[in-house]
């Protein structure tokens, strides 16, 4: 038996959505515990894409059950969506349950963030606009609609009354818009209730039977640490706590059930939206690199901008989720480059610096100390053993092991479930020792 978080080790948009599906295979339940639908997770399965912003990953197995946690936000209209689609294609939903106190995202919180984000001007967030934000202010503000209220038809007509009143204000006072009509947006979301409210449980008692009876359970985040709300690139951040220690406040479980972390990073590094990126390319090189590793959002659409491995922000990863296995992702991307850089420190106003600044005026000054790594120039799409990588494949992880301090459980070299190399199961393999004596990554050597 074992309780895996996975979380992402770097701005998001790791390929935490490939590195579930795989896990989920030997999981009980899959739940997700924070977020909204401004994340996405694209799984690939015998050549049929399947692209999800609420429902975990682990739905694609029949007798996997899934949860939305506590800390999550929903927006019904997308979540029945998602419901659909899936319906469409054949994939039962019946194992789906939603946490009773999720709060969820109404009409009014999309209209704020996207005004909001407007207003801005120069000092944009470059949030995805799908009110995440607001509803996450609702919730620290004790005026959200949860879950629970959302399936309680007086109760929701009671507090919507006062509600959209309040949120008409702000829309037509502070950002000149038109004001919802109280009476459309109930109706609507009381049709929203009636197809939701069969899922609609306590989660938290629920994930917690799952851990008495011994069962595995897999913890999955959106978006990734360093957009982080409390650990993050601040502001340019999300408004929830995807690094490990938020599974537990998301789920309403202690961290003493929780057995393993891993961590989910590119073998380069990627961000979407505003902020400082200092191993960000902007030439024919991260061209490359957002073309061959398709890098454009599966929420958005936007173009993500693509830089080298950063190892200061991954050995920050590691230290804020206690990370004890790591998986890297889209290897392949770097197929073609003759040499390959790594970011090993920063300079800042002229000293080396080795650790995460927490300032984003400092971290915007931050220049990447580099190491330079020959490339291997062959595929490695075909791979599926530690043998079949290039000595220079080997060596390039060996090194980004050795500067995180983590060692590798999975490599990806591609969208499909098949084009993985697992060194190690996060859940049913042995916790082993994260490091060797002489300081070596322990699956990494024994591999």
């Amino acid at each position: 038996m074992a309780n895996v978080i996975v979380i992402g080790a770097q701005w998001g948009d790791e390929g935490k959505g490939k590195i579930t599906d795989l896990l989920s295979r030997s999981a009980d339940v899959v739940v997700r515990y924070q977020g909204g639908v401004n994340a996405g997770h694209t799984i690939v399965v015998k050549g049929q894409t399947f692209k999800l912003h609420l429902i975990p990953s682990g739905i694609l197995y029949p007798d996997t059950e899934c949860i939305i946690g506590s800390g999550t936000v929903i927006d019904p209209q997308v979540l029945i969506t998602e419901l659909d689609q899936l319906d469409k294609l054949g994939i039962s939903t019946a194992n789906l349950f939603i946490a009773e106190n999720a709060h969820v995202t109404m009409p009014y919180h999309r209209m704020i963030d996207q005004a909001s984000e407007e207003h801005r001007g120069n000092y944009k967030i470059g949030t995805t606009g799908r009110g995440i934000g607001p509803t996450y202010a609702d919730k620290s503000e004790r005026t959200g609609i949860r879950m629970l209220d959302l399936i309680d038809p007086q109760g929701l007509r009671e507090q919507l009354n006062w509600t959209i009143n309040y949120k008409n204000a702000i829309l037509e006072k502070l950002y000149d818009l038109p004001p919802l009509n109280p009476d459309e947006v109930i109706e609507q979301y009381l049709g929203y209730a009636d197809r939701l409210r069969p899922y609609v449980v306590d989660a938290s008692l629920k994930i917690y039977d799952a851990v008495r009876l011994r069962r595995n359970v897999l913890f999955e985040g959106a978006q990734g640490t360093l957009l982080d709300l409390d650990h993050g690139t601040y502001p340019f951040v999300t408004s929830s706590n995807p690094v490990a220690g938020g599974a537990c406040v998301g789920t309403g479980l202690g961290p003493t059930i929780i057995d393993r972390v891993i961590g989910v990073s590119k073998a380069y590094t990627t961000r979407v939206g505003e902020g400082p990126f200092p191993t960000e390319l902007d030439g024919e090189i991260g061209e490359l690199l957002c073309s061959l590793g398709a890098e454009f959002g599966t929420t958005t659409g936007r173009k993500r901008r693509c830089g080298w491995f950063d190892a200061v922000i991954g050995r920050y990863a590691a230290r804020i989720n206690g990370l004890d296995c790591l998986a890297v992702t889209k290897l392949d991307v770097l197929d073609q480059l003759p040499e390959i850089k790594v970011c090993v420190a920063y300079e800042i106003d002229g000293e080396r610096c080795e650790h995460f600044p927490a300032s984003s005026r400092r971290f915007a000054r931050c220049r990447p100390i580099y190491k330079t790594l020959p490339g291997w120039q062959v595929s490695t799409e075909n791979c599926r053993t530690w043998e079949d990588l290039p000595r220079q494949a080997q060596d390039y992880l060996k090194y980004l092991a050795e500067l995180m301090e983590v060692p590798i459980a999975i490599v990806s070299l591609g969208a499909s479930r098949d084009q993985t190399i697992i060194l190690e199961d996060p859940i049913h393999g042995p916790k082993r020792a994260l490091l060797h004596a002489d300081g070596t990554p322990a699956s990494l050597l024994s591999a």
